[in-house]
């Protein structure tokens, strides 16, 4: 018997079985929806962490005041200016801080190519009229421009004789006031006036102005007393390297040991590669999980595989009294086990597209997701082939049974 016609019996019995042929689809739509919407989450998660960790370049390490052990997951401590706290208890008045005596000390390590010192802190903001709140960060500027990975939309970066200019983000320009703001526009921060001499290429709406000035406008910082000091290191390839080495140097300046460690100090690249692996390992396990469904059409799918086998016993003896082979009955199975898997593979790739589309906006696109999803084109593949693989596996055991049955015994079956 040709390919074409036990394909063209094979569908006949999946049209004929209208109920419960879909009812066996069904099982597998929603496993392969389910599957394709976790994988599209998971993909969109990594891109996004990806773009938020990835523009902090490979070769700058920040320091912290504070240490918290847990923070070693992520290659260090957190972000300049969170959460990390001392592993000692201490007053208040106590509090580690980062001063000039650990930039001393840092530039003592030849590995090291630049420093840059920040605070950073909340402010007011005026422009024509229009106020608002946003962060400003205070940078030494002879070193700020060969460290930050951002990069300059208009205008300059800060300079080394630099005073009463700001540095200000793209947002902050373009929409956070009710008119842009233009380069040499005059802004009041704080009732203090300064001009904007560069807007950044991003879609930030911070300020940056020289660490001096900043020390003026944020009240509460300390003169000499820093929030974060970021560090860009000469060789990214020796960067586990230089990181214990300062480590080690601070720890002799700070007077700590290992276990009273009152600094923490990061890299956005282990960071990156940490998450990235601690990402894989939950989308791996959401997707097995999703995976069950799939097991579950793969049942529904043998179990009308040998319903049909019982209501097609004697349409099986007349085929094979008229010349059919074991091979073209157990064809015939299989590619209606096949077509079912098919079928449901397509339809689930749809819904799982739709699904991974409509997540975002059903959840905010908050968190990972404000990237939104990503369906990869081997995701869609993979689905597909394992819906098909699926239905054909789930399907041979009763294919083989039917191909077996004797033309005597299966025109006699009631």
């Amino acid at each position: 018997m040709k390919l074409r016609k036990c394909l063209k019996h094979a569908f006949e019995m999946v049209v004929h079985s209208k109920l419960r042929s879909w009812l066996t689809i069904l099982g597998i739509v929603i496993g392969v929806a389910s599957v394709i919407a976790i994988m599209s989450i998971g993909s969109g998660m990594q891109e996004s962490m990806n773009d938020q960790l990835g523009g902090l370049g490979g070769d700058i390490l920040t320091l912290s005041a504070g240490f918290s052990r847990s923070s070693r997951m992520f290659g260090g401590g957190g972000p300049p200016g969170e959460g990390s706290s001392s592993s000692q208890a201490t007053d208040e008045d106590d509090e580690p801080v980062l001063d000039k005596t650990d930039v001393q000390a840092l530039r003592a390590i030849p590995d090291i190519e630049a420093i840059d010192t920040q605070i950073s802190g909340t402010v007011d903001v005026s422009y024509l009229g229009k106020k608002g709140s946003v962060k400003l960060t205070g940078v030494d500027q002879k070193s700020w421009s060969r460290i930050t990975t951002s990069e300059i939309k208009e205008g300059r970066m800060l300079d080394s004789a630099d005073q009463n200019v700001v540095v200000i983000g793209e947002k902050l320009a373009e929409s956070f006031f009710d008119k842009p703001v233009g380069l040499n526009q005059m802004i009041t921060i704080e009732e203090n006036v300064f001009r904007v001499v560069g807007i950044l290429d991003d879609d930030g709406n911070g300020i940056y102005m020289p660490i001096q000035m900043a020390y003026q406008v944020l009240d509460d910082k300390e003169n000499g007393v820093y929030d974060s000091i970021v560090i860009k290191i000469k060789n990214e390839d020796e960067l586990e390297q230089v990181m214990n080495k300062t480590e080690e140097k601070l720890m002799l300046v700070r007077h700590v040991t290992e276990k009273t460690k009152d600094f923490s100090l990061s890299s956005s690249k282990l960071m990156e590669a940490t998450r990235s692996e601690m990402m894989s390992s939950m989308s791996n396990f959401l997707v097995a999980i999703a995976a069950v469904s799939l097991i579950v059409g793969a049942v529904g799918i043998a179990n009308t595989m040998f319903t049909s086998v019982l209501e097609k016993t004697k349409e099986i003896g007349i085929m094979k009294a008229i010349g059919a082979r074991n091979k073209d009955i157990l064809s015939i199975f299989l590619l209606n086990a096949g077509l079912i898997g098919l079928v449901g593979g397509f339809i689930g790739i749809i819904l799982g597209i739709v699904m991974s589309a409509l997540l975002p906006a059903l959840m905010g696109e908050t968190g990972m997701l404000r990237g939104g999803t990503f369906v990869a084109v081997n995701s869609i593949a993979l689905a597909l082939s394992a819906s098909v693989l699926i239905g054909i596996v789930s399907g041979v055991v009763p294919a083989y049974q039917a191909s077996k049955l004797k033309p005597v015994d299966a025109l006699r079956y009631e």
